[in-house]
């Protein structure tokens, strides 16, 4: 696990596997889904690690060494082998940028730690030359020769044990080179699962948002019938009452004035004939000539009233011609809507079909 003297330098995500221990052949999937995997850099101890958290476990913690190597099997997956550990880890990338990114910084750090290593035993040969000399003294390598029976069983022990290294080492080869496709079928099907997870979870939201299609196209569907009523309505009285309803609202008044005015002129009329033979004898001459006047004026008065009812009466049936092309406006955009949400009905069903 890592602490606070350890600092992330490089993070990604990938699906885990180990090799099966007891054949040497398998992977198992180390976690169920893809995971965060670091490199790590301990500067106390100038070391670095590749860790992997799932949970409160750790499910990779690998210290990077020198003699490692990071191999890709296929283009989106690559393993490499932990001798500390006694396994093998793999790991499937999204991409196979991922998988490069992580390689090329796995040979850097292991660059690094070569460098670290290298350091480090120089400055123990400079601290402690008498050390050094010992240790090659203990460990001397070994020297093969061809005298006496004993050299000769020790050369021939030797040369079994290299034989047999061989041999392991062919194997280890032709049982990674096996699982090759094993774990690249595995990478796949976790990448297809992931897939098919989002399928599942757009397909249940193009359902939802054909339900609520469904809903809005019945509400549309109720307002165009109503507005369709309400235009076969309007037309239907616009026949009947657009001309008979002005005309019976003004006809009471202009029949009411014509009658006034009649009546005021035949008033008049009496009121001149009279004036000719009593203007000069009679004594009331000026008021009646005034009376006179004054029916002139309410004569005038009365006239205009009667054209400005006659003229108002015009305006009203202008107002319901008006009013007449609006409604048969209105009845073409409803038209056009009803076909608008004809095709959308259509739309709707072929694509519930489709689903």
């Amino acid at each position: 696990m890592s602490t606070i003297r350890e600092q992330p330098i490089f993070s990604t995500r990938a699906h885990i596997f180990q090799i099966d221990p007891s054949t040497k052949r398998n992977w198992i999937p180390a976690s169920k889904h893809a995971l965060t995997v670091s490199y790590f850099y301990d500067a106390t101890r100038n070391v670095y690690r590749i860790i992997s958290v799932g949970g409160t476990k750790a499910i990779i913690n690998s210290t990077i060494t020198p003699n490692m190597t990071f191999t890709k099997t296929s283009q989106k997956f690559g393993q490499w082998a932990d001798s500390r550990a006694n396994t093998v880890y793999g790991l499937g990338f999204a991409s196979e940028q991922h998988l490069s990114q992580f390689a090329e910084k796995f040979q850097e750090v292991k660059e690094a730690a070569r460098l670290a290593r290298e350091k480090s035993q120089d400055k123990t040969e400079l601290t402690s030359p008498a050390l050094s000399l010992t240790s090659q003294q203990i460990f001397p390598s070994p020297i093969i020769s061809s005298n006496g029976p004993g050299d000769d069983k020790f050369f021939r022990s030797q040369s079994a044990d290299m034989e047999m290294t061989t041999e392991r080492e062919r194997i280890k080869k032709m049982l990674s080179e096996g699982s090759v496709c094993e774990v690249q079928w595995e990478a796949e099907f976790f990448t297809l699962q992931d897939s098919n997870n989002k399928l599942v979870a757009a397909l249940h939201e193009a359902n939802a948002n054909v339900e609520q299609w469904k809903k809005q196209l019945a509400a549309y569907q109720e307002e165009t019938e109503a507005l369709r009523l309400r235009v076969a309505e309007l037309e239907a009285q616009r026949g009947h009452d657009s001309s008979s309803e002005a005309k019976e609202e003004a006809s009471p008044a202009v029949e009411e004035l014509e009658q006034l005015v009649k009546a005021k002129d035949e008033e008049l009329q009496q009121l001149k004939s009279q004036k000719g033979g009593r203007w000069e004898g009679d004594e009331g001459s000026e008021e009646t000539f005034q009376k006179v006047q004054d029916l002139e004026r309410r004569n005038k008065d009365l006239e205009r009233r009667l054209q400005l009812a006659e003229q108002t009466l015009s305006e009203t049936l202008s107002e319901r011609e008006k009013m007449y092309h609006e409604v048969s406006k209105v009845a073409e955009i409803m038209d056009m809507k009803i076909f608008e949400l004809s095709e959308l009905r259509q739309d709707l069903a072929k694509l519930v079909e489709s689903n």
